[in-house]
């Protein structure tokens, strides 16, 4: 299957089983985060959208932590980039739908979840299409070590994502029943 074959399919699975409560195991989420070599507490979440894992119950337990929340806000030519956010601050909706953090103070960070719609056995993922992840990771990397967690159903995963150049793997890919990294 292409890309394009595997999203429609994926986004149709998510869309029947949203119903269900399923939760990523946030344990094993901060044993993931605190055994990994990075020594910043800046968090990049996102706001779940069109059926996603909702990580803002794991961002909201980051924040007991002391950690410092970011969530993506989309800009002109297919970029984005992560503000200040805490759980507590109101969001407005952007063209897409998707809710954005008011703040204009820009946050690099040091830990970047990331929503998918598939993923394999060897971290690539499939995302909506539009490469916003795949660029915004590029780019972040050449500023910093980051460490890249992707966020997901066990039931997203696929025998094989086709990746081209501009895609980027991640570090891990967590799910309701499985975490690790190949």
């Amino acid at each position: 299957m292409n890309k394009s074959e595997i999203r429609k399919k994926i986004l149709k699975i998510r869309k029947v089983n949203n119903h269900k409560n399923q939760k990523i195991d946030f344990k094993n989420l901060l044993k993931i985060i605190k055994n990994s070599k990075i020594t910043g507490k800046v968090i990049g979440g996102y706001y779940p959208y069109n059926y996603e894992i909702d990580d803002i119950e794991i961002l909201k337990k980051l924040e007991k932590f002391n950690y410092h929340l970011s969530l993506p806000k989309i800009r002109k030519d297919y970029q984005m980039d992560f503000f200040q956010w805490s759980t507590k601050d109101p969001l407005e909706i952007n063209k897409f739908g998707i809710p954005e953090p008011l703040s204009d103070s820009i946050q690099l960070p040091n830990i970047l979840l990331v929503p998918l719609v598939a993923f394999d056995k060897n971290r690539n993922r499939i995302g909506y299409g539009g490469g916003f992840y795949d660029r915004y990771i590029k780019k972040l990397k050449k500023k910093k070590k980051i460490l890249t967690i992707g966020l997901a159903y066990s039931f997203q995963k696929v025998k094989k994502i086709p990746i081209t150049k501009n895609d980027i793997q991640l570090d891990f890919i967590v799910t309701n029943t499985v975490k690790g990294k190949n």
